[in-house]
């Protein structure tokens, strides 16, 4: 199976165990675990333009998370964390341009069982730009709207398993995916899913916030969804921004009638919300809030708020 676009997609490489493989050679057997079993865990980081150079948002976090990550699947991952944030620097350095980084831990083997009999861990980080090199290399390439149209998902819901929802692993993005993927067919950007109280949980791949009407910053707590990295800084820079927060239990109809709402992930950033389930939200979008909270992230990312200077790690 591979991992990669065929011999004619980008000239980038790839970090796999210490070293750079071309785009095209980065492969694993279609037999392999963690292709048939859903056992690769990842993390998604984002990099960044700035004055001094590219820069990896918040390197160290998400090396924590993904170790947290790599721990609760069980994968027997022999780096640490200096050689996987070296490793990331040395991914980001080798493809310049890139403006997104995966890093992903998985068991490259092949096996006839669900229990692998070889333990040996593989680990790979694509440093890339995921519009150039990817996106617009489909035949009918897909981009983000600048505000979207999601659906409230009532059918399946984000429920805590046989493993937990902290860990970035492949099995837990399945179900969430079709959903998603359905709800594209029906004419929405993105799904919010709900837990099993009817509560709202998250995005496939990103959380939720809302603006109530006293212009508090709500959020669902961590209990039943995946702790973003963009999430907790947008929480930490609305407090900076002197915005009321909120992080808890929040209900489905808080989003249906929000004054304001967006998702938030290292992909997206800040992606304001237009409509819930074809009922559009009160305009403008993005909503003060909203929009605030996108400007001064989109400046700290940029290298240029030196009160967050320390989220971002330079790629020398």
């Amino acid at each position: 199976m591979s991992t990669t676009q065929p011999s004619s997609g980008p000239a980038r490489r790839i970090w796999i165990d210490g070293t750079l493989v071309p785009w095209a050679d980065a492969r694993i057997h279609l037999l392999s675990h963690s292709a048939a079993r859903g056992s690769l865990v990842f993390d998604y980081l984002s990099v960044h333009a700035t004055p001094k150079g590219a820069a990896i948002f918040r390197l160290g976090e998400h090396i924590e998370r993904f170790q947290r990550s790599v721990a609760i699947v069980g994968l027997p991952m022999e780096p640490g964390y200096d050689a996987l944030c070296a490793g990331a620097i040395a991914a980001v350095a080798a493809n310049p341009g890139a403006t997104a980084l995966k890093v992903m831990a998985y068991l490259p083997s092949e096996e006839v069982g669900v229990v692998p009999m070889d333990e040996r861990v593989s680990v790979a980080m694509a440093a890339y730009d995921p519009v150039r090199d990817v996106i617009l290399r489909k035949p009918n390439p897909r981009r983000n709207p600048a505000a979207i149209a999601v659906k409230l998902e009532r059918t399946r819901r984000r429920i805590e398993a046989h493993l937990p929802t902290h860990a970035k692993a492949a099995a837990n993005y399945l179900g969430p995916a079709m959903a998603a993927w359905q709800a594209r067919k029906e004419g929405y950007d993105e799904i919010v899913m709900l837990d099993e109280h009817d509560h709202l949980a998250e995005a496939p791949t990103s959380n939720v916030f809302v603006v109530d009407a006293q212009g508090t910053l709500r959020t669902p707590a961590l209990d039943g969804v995946l702790p973003g990295i963009t999430r907790q800084s947008l929480l930490e820079v609305a407090k900076h921004e002197g915005i009321a927060t909120y992080d808890g239990v929040v209900e489905a109809a808080e989003l249906e009638h929000a004054r304001e709402a967006f998702l938030s992930s290292t992909s997206i950033g800040v992606w304001p919300i237009a409509s819930v389930d074809g009922t559009p939200l009160p305009a403008p979008v993005p909503g003060p809030v909203s929009a605030r909270l996108k400007t001064r992230f989109d400046r700290i990312t940029a290298g240029g708020d030196a009160a967050f200077a320390q989220w971002l790690t330079l790629v020398k």
